[in-house]
């Protein structure tokens, strides 16, 4: 039962890496083309953006990222383990559906997602439809507004952060059918490049997920057969 748990939690994650993959979770990638034509270094008095505001920004550029890669840390923490689950690994995305994360430690795994379907490599080879989810990616994130976001989330922009240089998002689903796996979103923001830094998921039965990137490189160049998992 512990290991199957764990993948639920697993499988829940994946749609809002997902979201991160097609640059729709609201101001990372698809706002650094604003951010590189505003001043490098804003001054310390600035008020940090509202969420509409970021959003609606980040909308206005969205069209230009085309392409992303990163490298992250994934910190898992649930009743069943001693100890936090730490992985390590690279993703690379292509607009408007293709993500790719690469698993490197502490093993080797693959997770795949390819328009509406999703293939992973662990513990066994599966192959999983996820259309759904990306439907519901597509319509909060992408083709929305934040005021469709605040219609099915209730967002909290104003709480303390623990985490300086950075603007905080948190997220809790309305609908009920969410709610059963996701307890809450948490979003942190570098303040001056606009890139997600961190984003943590809180699942309905206290179990925890949080990512971390570094070396965000949009519109990278991807090589040929990237979105390809070896037989």
């Amino acid at each position: 039962m512990g290991v199957q748990r764990m993948a639920r939690a697993h499988r829940a994650c994946v749609p809002l890496a997902l979201s991160l993959g097609v640059v729709a979770i609201l101001p990372t990638p698809r706002a650094t083309v604003a951010a590189q034509s505003a001043p490098a270094h804003p001054p310390a008095s600035t008020t940090a953006d509202s969420f509409d505001q970021l959003y609606e920004r980040g909308q206005r550029v969205n069209a230009t990222i085309r392409t992303l890669t990163a490298q992250f840390t994934e910190t898992t923490t649930s009743s069943l383990l001693v100890r936090p689950l730490v992985a390590r690994g690279t993703l690379a995305v292509e607009r408007p559906s293709r993500v790719i994360l690469h698993y490197a430690e502490p093993e080797s795994r693959v997770v795949l997602i390819d328009n509406n379907k999703m293939t992973m490599t662990w513990p066994s080879r599966q192959v999983m439809d996820v259309g759904a989810a990306m439907g519901r990616v597509q319509r909060y994130f992408v083709d929305g507004s934040a005021a469709d976001l605040r219609r099915q989330f209730d967002i909290d922009d104003k709480q303390t952060n623990d985490r300086p240089g950075t603007f905080r998002v948190a997220m809790v689903p309305k609908q009920k059918r969410i709610r059963e796996a996701l307890d809450k979103l948490e979003l942190w923001v570098d303040r001056e490049s606009f890139l997600l830094s961190s984003m943590r998921m809180t699942f309905a039965n206290g179990d925890t997920k949080t990512m971390t990137f570094e070396n965000v490189v949009p519109n990278a160049t991807l090589p040929v057969g990237t979105f390809t998992i070896g037989r």
